[in-house]
């Protein structure tokens, strides 16, 4: 038999009664870096982020279980290590603080206690429960020193590790670390925490004191803390084959619960030796069967069938050993859960038992052992229970610990709940390292309703500016709900105010004169104007003039004065003595002086307003090039406004596939490619200047077909993805490297219903907003129901 501990066993002290409920937590010190001194050893804990275990293919879950093995043959060596589930009561009143909405006495307050209600009614309905996973590594040292200096080595190692499996670790701090232990001893005082250890040095008081519960007694077979009753549990009978499913459907119960997995991993050379013990013992036990055959005269040379059993099994775990690069290490599971309620506890305790047991195990409650199934249980790095059995690591990754990833943000814009695990998602795009985003879905499917629930939580959760390009006209209601204006522009006109082509602000070019950047978009305009390749060096030279001449005086005020217009442009063209300046007035002429002139005009809209929707509903199809580009410029010197007041901006683009449209006819470039170009600059500069962009259309494929939309996809770390044609499935899949059952989520699937990934974490989601608020009526685009 394989002895977890040489000499005296580390987890154990030296007997005494506690007389008071400090002296019951088995922490003799702790340290600012989180590392607590138990018994006689030193532990640590870090938290690791869940990854999408449950969605993915079969083939993913087999290199998943791989890969975690691999992880488990990287913890040291005689080093205890505990894999800890945490399943938490949701703090309503943190919770409440840090997501909710206040009102403000306004006309927006109805908005605002409906999205409240929405929240709260999604987070109820996820059973009130947090999830969260902790490892804690526990060894012997001599100093604390030692131990620190080990755990930063250990720390990286045990990252490096699950940076492989899409996990991370985060090293969490001491108050971090306190707070779990407060959570679980007082779940009715949540909200109130906190932990200076300085201050409790200088006021003389235990540390303890700051987690310690008012009472805690133990009894034959459940502990009461205070007001509540808790019970410990442990994995008593393996199954011969053990489904990857029972963590999963345990953490799924709605009820306060620690599960760990407890894993001592033992050195090669010492596991060898113990196993070539073991055979030869059995090889012993069958040589005295066949001598008492021969003694009593029989003819029967068979084996016992237990004797042959263990022989094999011993001789596989030797091969594994060997061969196959596999550990042995000795593993047991702990659990422990709370209710209220003595009779909520026997039905949780039930249901336990009833879904170990359909997996084949048996899961039995600790007699007498209630204290130290506690203390084994606790993520304190303490191992007080021994029903340890020896495994290898293929046997040990069964209990893989990953279910799905979560986006819960504190403060962050709530997305609708999980479809995998019921919690809700609450996302801040502006924590990304690029925020910009895409929004896909076939007609019908909630992809507008999406983008204007975002664009309504923006505006009522921050004081961030909006912008809204509006090719549909659906935008306008709940932009003016919000209290923002509408600006329609078409070929007869702008109503409310018109746009300069011209507009130059203070800082349009970073690093650069900014007539320099202008006078490139205004070249970019006649080429948009001409055809791509139809302005030669000369023409650019003229245009270059010209801007330096009309500009004069207005960068020599400070940009104070009124900026000039495309009528001035015209004018002074028609001024210069070469021809193809005026051919290039002529081209200009209909824009400046015709009846195209819409953009040639001041600019009198109003650029103060926090939000603002370009409606282009009425953009006819011969201004349509020229417009789309010089909306984009006005928007970009709105951001560069913006920044300049630090201000956040939102800018959401409908029916973006019209930046990328193609023009008919053969060796025809793309009619929109300069504003499509345009577009594709600002996604690359505008998180410098505090904007984020998102592109809402239908197809994919659309955006896949264009370079310049491909690029700006990869540069996108945020997608909304609803209900998909096959071909955009089949290119989806390729690019998030998604599975089949992910995949599932974005096939036929309900209005509401789809995947979102945000950075490198990907998620199935629901968000279907009460047909019987304000907000759906707002944000809806089926006739009749606005």
């Amino acid at each position: 038999m394989i002895k977890p501990f040489k000499g005296k066993n580390p987890n154990r002290e030296k007997f005494f009664i506690p007389r008071s409920v400090q002296q019951s937590i088995p922490i003799k010190n702790v340290y600012g870096d989180g590392t607590f001194a138990v018994a006689g050893l030193y532990s640590k804990s870090w938290r690791f982020r869940d990854i999408n275990y449950a969605v993915a293919s079969q083939e993913q879950q087999k290199s998943i279980v791989e890969q975690y093995g691999i992880f488990l043959n990287a913890l040291p060596a005689r080093a205890q290590a505990t894999i800890t589930l945490v399943n938490r009561a949701l703090d309503y009143r943190a919770f409440e603080r840090k997501n909710l909405l206040r009102l403000t006495g306004g006309s927006q307050d109805i908005y605002c206690r409906e999205y409240n209600r929405i929240v709260m009614d999604a987070a109820a309905s996820s059973h009130n429960i947090v999830q969260e996973k902790y490892v804690t590594i526990s060894l012997e040292r001599k100093t604390i020193e030692e131990a620190q200096s080990f755990f930063s080595r250990i720390g990286l190692e045990l990252n490096k590790n699950l940076c492989r499996l899409g996990s991370s670790i985060q090293d969490i701090s001491l108050a971090d670390r306190m707070r779990l232990l407060h959570d679980f001893f007082r779940p009715e005082d949540t909200g109130c925490f906190s932990f200076d250890l300085e201050q409790i040095r200088r006021s003389g008081h235990d540390f303890r004191d700051e987690i310690a519960p008012d009472c805690m007694t133990f009894y034959k077979d459940h502990y009461e803390l205070g007001d509540w009753v808790g019970r410990v549990l442990f994995l008593k009978q393996f199954a011969s084959y053990i489904d990857d499913e029972m963590l999963m459907q345990l953490c799924d119960l709605p009820c306060n619960m620690m599960i760990s997995i407890q894993i001592l991993p033992i050195p090669t050379d010492e596991a060898a030796k113990a196993i070539q013990h073991c055979i030869m013992a059995i090889e012993s036990d069958i040589n005295r069967v066949d001598m008492r055959h021969s003694a009593q005269g029989s003819l029967n040379t068979s084996i016992p069938y237990q004797l042959r059993m263990a022989r094999d099994d011993s001789a596989e775990m030797f091969d594994d050993l060997h061969n196959r690069n596999q550990e042995l290490m000795l593993a047991q599971v702990i659990i422990t859960h709370m209710a209220d309620t003595m009779e909520q506890l026997n039905q949780d305790t039930a249901s336990m038992m009833s879904i170990v047991q359909g997996l084949g195990c048996k899961l039995s409650i600790l007699k007498y052992q209630q204290e130290d199934g506690l203390n084994t249980a606790l993520p304190y790095g303490l191992q007080r229970i021994y029903n340890l059995r020896s495994l290898t690591t293929e046997s040990a990754a069964i209990f893989v610990p990953f279910r799905a990833q979560e986006l819960q943000e504190d403060g962050g814009i709530y997305y609708g709940r999980n479809a995998v695990s019921n919690n809700i998602i609450l996302c801040n795009r502006a924590k990304l390292q690029n925020s910009n985003g895409f929004i896909f879905g076939v007609s019908g499917s909630g992809k507008s309703m999406a983008a204007k629930w975002e664009q309504a939580a923006v505006a009522l959760t921050t004081n961030h500016d909006i912008i809204v390009v509006d090719p549909e006209r659906e935008y306008g209601p709940l932009i003016r709900a919000l209290g923002g204006e509408v600006v329609t522009i078409s070929a007869s006109g702008s109503e409310g105010g018109h746009i300069n082509a011209m507009d130059l602000t203070e800082g349009y070019s970073e690093g650069a004169k900014p007539l320099v950047l202008k006078c490139d978009f205004v070249m970019s305009l006649f080429e948009q104007l001409m055809g791509p390749g139809k302005v030669d060096a000369g023409a650019k030279s003229i245009i270059d003039r010209c801007m330096s001449n009309i500009y004069r005086e207005y960068i020599k005020s400070g940009y104070r004065t009124q900026p000039p217009t495309l009528k001035e442009l015209h004018d002074d063209l028609m001024r210069q003595t070469l021809p193809a300046a005026h051919e290039l007035a002529l081209v200009l002429e209909m824009y400046s002086h015709g009846n195209l002139d819409v953009f040639a005009h001041q600019t009198t809209i109003n650029t103060n307003s926090r939000i603002l929707c370009f409606d282009i509903h009425d953009l006819g199809e011969s201004l349509k090039p020229v417009g789309l580009l010089i909306m984009l410029d006005a928007i970009f010197n709105r951001v560069i406004r913006n920044r300049a007041r630090g201000r956040f901006t939102h800018i959401y683009i409908d029916e973006i596939y019209l930046f990328f449209a193609s023009g008919s006819g053969s060796g025809q470039s793309s009619v929109n490619q300069f504003s499509g170009d345009f577009l594709h600059k600002c996604w690359k500069r505008f998180r410098k200047y505090g904007a984020m962009m998102t592109g809402i259309t239908q197809n994919v494929t659309e955006c896949l077909q264009s370079d310049v939309a491909k690029s700006m996809l990869s540069n996108s770390e945020f997608l909304l993805l609803f209900n998909q044609a096959p071909p955009d499935r089949e290119e989806l899949a390729k690019l998030l490297r998604a599975s089949d059952v992910q995949m599932s989520y974005v096939e036929n699937a309900a209005v509401g219903h789809g995947l979102m990934r945000v950075g490198g974490t990907l998620v199935p989601f629901v968000n279907e907003i009460p047909q019987n608020t304000e907000l759906y009526r707002l944000l809806t685009t089926k006739p009749g129901e606005g």
